[in-house]
């Protein structure tokens, strides 16, 4: 009960910040942000140090491989925070923009115009980059932020939010606006989740756990959850392009939820094409899982099993099936896949244009990496994460998806017969 108060509290005190928050001007909102890049920079070596605490914690827990990766920050990756924050502010600001506007034949004159939401929750776990490309989108677009991480990057997320704030209040804005949860209990999701009043919308960045965490919600979610993204290598495909791709999309960063999981490969093409492909991923420590026919031609391939069809590995792992046409790589996608991104390497029109079309999933590529599947990669400078949703925003989210809108409507004395 007496973290429910202390965490009440602090959203009372979020949900005033909001307010003024939503009519801060521009020029503000902006110097707060510069500021906030040019502390990323100056201060590298402390954040680094709180980086080295929970990278020891989290390996003293047993810890290893994709997690740790997603956990570690280096001097370039803080570098690149603090680019996106200076590209996020350069960004137009989306409050206010007016829609649609249009007359009706009674005079009215309607607007459709871009507001806040409100207070947003962010929950993520071991990504400290969320803290500074979440907060800093938040803000710009109006709303105000509670942040809450995962208990392995706790040290590194509360430094990291403290300068957000600290960025914040400097430059005039109440610091309330960007509110970091520091007790790592699990219950404090629960607390979140149960008061509407105080929270407008909570955005969830991660997996099963998380999920689980957040069943029953009063308050609405846009997830943001798994990952199981698919590159399908049609028969018509360019193969040294295929293996470029394929390549990227599971090797530049496994432990991402936009690397490729599952490579689908039509049959006539895969004797040509998978010795070439495995082998110079087997170099890059990739381990292959495949089915009856992919192991015939692949003998250092382990069989997959049903599960691997529908994992999220985040690791040097790669699911690989063999398909007998575009209609059972549509369909094994439409089984299987999380709706993040899916790819299609071909150069056939027709077939490119059908998986356009038929695969519904947040990003759709044709003859490019699913690791396009970036706010930043999409210009937005920063995401809040890939929403997998259908209702309001889906795929990267910048800016404009953490916007809602409202009708004005301005007459000149009408009334309603």
């Amino acid at each position: 009960m007496r973290l429910e108060e202390e965490i009440l509290s602090l959203l009372k005190k979020t949900r005033a910040a909001a307010a003024s928050l939503a009519l801060c001007p521009s020029e503000r909102k902006n110097r707060a942000l510069l500021a906030l890049a040019a502390a990323l920079r100056a201060q590298t070596g402390s954040i680094l140090e709180a980086n080295r605490h929970d990278l020891e914690n989290a390996r003293a827990a047993g810890r290893t491989g994709a997690f740790v990766e997603r956990l570690t920050l280096s001097e370039t990756r803080i570098d690149a925070m603090a680019k996106s924050v200076e590209e996020v502010a350069a960004l137009p600001d989306p409050v206010g923009e007016i829609i649609e506007q249009w007359r009706r034949p009674n005079g009215l004159q309607i607007s459709k115009i871009r507001v806040p939401i409100g207070v947003i929750a962010i929950v993520y776990e071991s990504r400290p980059n969320v803290t500074i490309d979440a907060g800093v989108l938040t803000v710009k677009a109006g709303n105000a932020v509670v942040l809450r991480g995962g208990k392995e990057a706790l040290l590194t997320n509360s430094r990291l939010a403290a300068m957000l704030a600290r960025a914040l209040s400097d430059a005039g804005i109440d610091p309330a606006a960007a509110t970091f949860i520091e007790n790592p209990d699990r219950e404090a999701i629960q607390i979140l989740k149960r008061h509407p009043e105080a929270i407008d919308l909570i955005i969830p960045r991660g997996g099963g756990s998380l999920k689980e965490a957040l069943l029953g919600s009063a308050v609405p979610l846009l997830p943001h959850f798994d990952g199981i993204c698919h590159t399908y290598v049609d028969k018509a495909a360019d193969l040294k392009m295929a293996e470029e791709i394929c390549f990227n999309a599971k090797c530049s960063r496994p432990s991402v939820c936009n690397a490729m999981e599952t490579m689908l490969v039509h049959r006539e093409i895969a004797p040509a094409f998978l010795p070439a492909i495995a082998a110079r991923l087997s170099r890059a420590g990739v381990e292959v899982r495949g089915d009856e026919r992919v192991v015939e031609l692949l003998p250092e391939a382990r069989r997959a099993t049903e599960a691997d069809w529908d994992t999220e590995y985040l690791d040097l792992i790669l699911a690989i099936k063999i398909v007998d046409s575009l209609d059972e790589a549509i369909g094994f996608i439409a089984r299987h896949g999380s709706g993040l991104a899916d790819a299609i390497v071909t150069a056939d029109r027709e077939a490119a244009a059908r998986f356009e079309r038929e695969v519904d999933s947040a990003t759709v590529y044709v003859n490019a990496s699913t690791r396009f599947t970036d706010g930043f990669e999409f210009g937005f400078g920063a995401e809040t994460g890939i929403s997998t949703n259908r209702l309001h925003a889906r795929g990267p989210m910048g800016l404009r998806e953490l916007t809602t809108y409202k009708y004005v409507v301005r007459g000149t004395g009408q009334v309603r017969g």
